[in-house]
């Protein structure tokens, strides 16, 4: 599960897996605002939602399937009493698809309770659960967040809140941002390589953790800053405040520069950039790289929206005047596309989900802009559908490079066979969508854009060499995966 995809052959893109908060409060309760957080992740995750809080005595917690709004009613929110809490909105990439594996995970034990949401994937999740389950811990989930969980309710046996976190930080590998409850406490951390999003808030009364900025807009407070890759912050009980551990370092970063492109909210700041702002730029490159002269530009909707407008931008700024026009109307109210089952219906939710305005399209040469292409069936579809409606040239142009091998970092990017650009070159995948012309992204526009360098990102999907030690995978960097082993439970810090 760790090594494998996990993944649904029949979903049509890219899927990130979870949203992950967490609040301190100064005499409010914490739920309503874990709520509207999640509320504010619910592009993250849409198969489970679940909050937990403390009231100082005892843990009070709700997980249901689901969308948030559907998982809890006004009863539920009430029951969830205490000031501080943590929340979670998920979708799968390594787990069963039920509610052994909705989070935040929780476990109470000798030194008291411990409540769990993670965003992210781990390597070596299976290693520590077999070490684990021989020195008695009983596991009721096939998934890494119980993992994490059991390790560092372990190491609290043993050690203090920080040393336990950076104990068990020593010993799993991969991609995390966690928000943890222990008793009434509660903290976040980010991995090493900063992988996954986590951001810090200051609200009026209190602080916030969360995996995107725009949770925090939405509680009406003002974002403080990114917590650091390798960093633990502890928020003060009663929300005065938080102290910050920086438990492990690294020389380079691993940043996702796929949330930039795709899965986050353009509203939202991360790693100190403004999402938006981000992806008009990389279309912007897109223009100085590839662009060509059409009668209009138009976006797949919605996350090709920011892309098209910095390319159409850029080529009036250019001479060549192409239109920004919004040619795809999209039907927000149609189902997932995986839930279709068989091919001739899954065409079909193609059109249910994306009808094209005519007046835009017919008698038009027409520059078609999405962020990715992954196994190429909607990006055929779509250039039949702009023929069908009249269009004389249909080009293609994508926001980011060629997704060439899987993701193991907590997305769900369909498996190398999948992969329409796994072994294909342009020429081919142009030739496979019937596109009048077809370029991607290099790469390194991408990093120019995102003003880091390459060996600051995470490119493991577009370059086929990964930040962490995955099995049969190459690395692009010099990488140390923890040795689990029953003696490396007592190591020093």
């Amino acid at each position: 599960m760790t090594h494998g995809s996990g993944q649904s052959p029949h979903r049509s893109g890219p899927t990130e897996k979870c949203g992950v908060v967490g609040v301190a409060l100064d005499d409010r309760a914490a739920a309503r605002p874990l709520y509207y957080s999640l509320y504010a992740l619910q592009h993250r995750g849409q198969e489970s939602a679940g909050i937990v809080t403390h009231d100082g005595f005892q843990q009070h917690d709700h997980v249901s399937m689901g969308l948030v709004g559907d998982a809890f009613d006004e009863a539920d929110i009430e029951r969830l009493n205490g000031e501080s809490g943590i929340g979670h909105v998920r979708y799968p990439t390594a787990g069963s698809l039920d509610k052994s594996c909705a989070q935040p995970f929780t476990v109470s034990f000798k030194s008291g309770s411990l409540a769990l949401s993670h965003n992210g994937n781990l390597v070596n999740a299976d290693e520590i659960r077999d070490e684990l389950a021989g020195l008695g811990h009983a596991f009721t989930s096939d998934g890494d967040t119980e993992v994490i969980a059991h390790d560092l309710a372990r190491n609290l046996l043993e050690a203090d809140l920080v040393r336990a976190v950076k104990r068990t930080m020593s010993r799993i590998h991969g991609s995390y941002s966690l928000t943890i409850m222990h008793d009434e406490t509660v903290l976040g951390v980010r991995d090493p390589e900063g992988n996954r999003p986590l951001c810090i808030g200051e609200l009026e009364d209190g602080y916030v953790l969360a995996s995107e900025s725009a949770a925090i807009d939405t509680l009406d407070g003002d974002l403080v800053r990114d917590v650091e890759p390798g960093e633990l912050v502890v928020l003060h009980e009663d929300g005065s405040g938080f102290d910050s551990y920086q438990l492990v370092e690294r020389e380079n970063t691993a940043h996702c520069f796929f949330e930039h492109v795709y899965f986050a909210r353009p509203d939202s700041v991360i790693d100190d950039e403004l999402v938006y702002e981000v992806r008009r730029e990389l279309g912007r490159q897109l223009w100085d790289e590839s662009g060509i002269e059409t009668d209009v530009v138009m976006p797949v909707p919605d996350s090709g929206r920011a892309f098209a407008s910095g390319y159409a931008e850029a080529s009036q700024e250019a001479g060549a005047g192409t239109e920004f026009a919004e040619g795809l109307m999209k039907n927000r109210y149609v189902g997932r596309t995986f839930i279709m089952p068989t091919q001739d219906e899954r065409e079909r939710a193609v059109r249910l989900k994306l009808n094209p305005i005519k007046s835009t399209v017919e008698g038009k040469t027409v520059t078609l802009i999405d962020d990715s292409i992954v196994r190429g069936t909607t990006s055929t579809q779509l250039v039949a559908l702009l023929k069908d409606c009249g269009a004389e040239e249909v080009h293609m142009r994508i926001g980011a490079p060629p997704i060439v091998a899987p993701c193991y970092m907590g997305i769900d990017m369909a498996t190398r066979e999948e992969l329409i650009a796994a072994n294909q070159d342009v020429d081919d995948i142009r030739d496979a969508i019937e596109a009048d012309s077809l370029s991607y992204l290099s790469i390194d526009a991408v990093a120019k854009a995102l003003s880091r360098s390459r060996a600051d990102l995470c490119l493991g999907c577009v370059t086929g060499e990964y930040p962490y030690d995955i099995d049969g995978e190459a690395t692009d960097r010099e990488v140390e995966r923890p040795v689990i082993e029953g003696a490396d439970l007592a190591a020093d810090d």
